[in-house]
């Protein structure tokens, strides 16, 4: 007896904005709103990787 309804392969994650669990439409996040929260994260410089110091210079 196959039953057709697909179920998760592992664990349910959660959304990376507010914690509730993934919608499969928006995945990773778990509504459009919370997609749209990140992306503008993104476009306004929020998501930042750190550098050295030496590196800003551009002297060695």
């Amino acid at each position: 007896m196959d039953d057709p309804v697909k179920k998760p392969a592992g664990p349910l994650k959660t959304c990376p904005i507010c914690g509730k669990p993934q919608a499969e439409a928006t995945r990773p996040f778990c509504s459009s709103r919370c997609r749209d929260v990140d992306l503008n994260r993104w476009l306004k410089g929020s998501y930042v990787i750190p550098g050295r110091d030496d590196e800003a210079d551009g002297e060695e």
